[in-house]
């Protein structure tokens, strides 16, 4: 029997009973971010401003965050392409409406992200930029003025920034080059400059690298090089605070439960490298891809849930780590079934809620990993 979880039910016993596909959640019951913060913890989203998507001008998507949502971040809409779309321009009508959104309804905003350090992702205008005779200083004026120019807007609204995101080659744990790092004299060189200018701009502000090195096989050159660039930080003084592990984790078919304890000791040797160097830890754009699984969705469903809920329950053992961020609450709107469609064509569902807006196991999982998490030091 499908459970609905009504306006009588207390938290508590919403989290005993596993929702099971096609649940619904009331408007006014207490959600993830309402479970996490009993132990410290702060649950929240990405979401957009465009009109009918993951937005707060969806009705229904907004809903979703009303309920769940204590921390919310722009999907797109602080990245440089979407940000700045010339040299001398700047564009924030659409991160100011997801910034006016947040404020009204009284959530947290973390900042996403400073600097792109991928030349896919960098703006078309400033990967053919001519830097001209001295090509360090003109380059090093153009990141600094984007930092102080979108730190300095915010200010203390904003209290966490992302402010490197992927600068190691996953395969080769090598970092990445753009124009712009190579015109300023190396990859290390340019994130440097970018944390110190954050740090100087916002000294309030968690300083966060981010990146997407995770616990299944094929990881561990994306994990080395991770390590490796926190260790360059501390030796160099750079003002990082904290790793954000993306945790776009991905099934491996019905033995989850197997699977998640076969990753689990490299994974933690990894977490204990970086906590030993002083970082604390962030789970930024969470997601389950649901390879090897059968098409049948009660099935699916819930060899996602049991997954999801190892990993959390690894990752929640670390006090370094007090917030937990969706990428994107509701599956019809997910990043992922455009860019990696399933073998059997069967939609993904990667997000707590379904297509049609609904809970899922997975949102009972995280529900339960939040409520279950030791609680954080004061």
């Amino acid at each position: 029997m499908i459970h609905e979880i009504t306006r009588r039910e207390s938290l508590a016993g919403a989290l005993a009973v596993p929702i099971a596909p096609y649940a619904t959640v009331s408007s006014d019951e207490a959600g993830l971010d309402a479970a996490g913060r009993r132990s410290g913890l702060r649950f929240g989203s990405a979401l957009s401003a465009w009109a009918h998507g993951a937005s707060m001008d969806n009705p229904a998507y907004a809903a979703l965050l009303q309920v769940d949502c204590g921390l919310l971040v722009a999907e797109n809409e602080m990245k440089w392409q979407h940000l700045r779309p010339a040299p001398g321009q700047f564009d924030f009508a659409a991160f100011d409406r997801i910034m006016a959104w947040a404020a009204q309804h009284r959530m947290a905003v973390r900042g996403h992200n400073l600097l792109w350090q991928r030349r896919k992702w960098m703006p078309t205008w400033l990967e053919r930029y001519d830097f001209g005779a001295r090509p360090a200083k003109s380059a090093g004026e153009i990141l600094v003025n984007h930092i102080t120019t979108v730190t300095r807007r915010y200010g203390k609204r904003i209290a966490s920034y992302d402010v490197v995101n992927e600068a190691v080659t996953p395969e080769t744990g090598a970092l990445e080059e753009t124009a712009l790092s190579h015109a300023l004299g190396g990859t290390e060189a340019t994130l440097d400059l970018a944390f110190r200018t954050a740090h100087e701009q916002a000294p309030h502000a968690e300083l966060v690298y981010n990146d997407y090195m995770s616990w299944e096989p094929g990881n561990a050159a994306h994990r080395a090089g991770v390590l490796r660039l926190l260790e360059g930080f501390r030796r160099r003084g750079v003002p990082v605070h904290g790793l954000g592990v993306q945790s776009h984790i991905v099934t491996a078919g019905l033995d989850t439960g197997g699977s998640a304890r076969s990753y689990e000791r490299d994974w933690r040797h990894f977490l204990d490298a970086v906590t030993g160097m002083g970082y604390r830890l962030l789970i930024t754009e969470l997601d389950v891809r649901d390879n090897g699984l059968p098409a049948d969705i009660v099935v699916r469903d819930r060899g996602v849930a049991e997954y999801a809920r190892r990993y959390l329950d690894v990752m929640l053992s670390y006090p370094q780590l007090r917030d937990v961020v969706a990428w994107g609450l509701c599956d019809r709107f997910s990043w992922i079934g455009p860019v990696e469609r399933r073998a059997d064509k069967a939609a993904r569902r990667p997000c707590p809620y379904d297509a049609d807006y609904r809970a899922k196991p997975l949102r009972a999982a995280i529900a339960q990993a939040l409520a279950a998490a030791p609680p954080r030091p004061a």
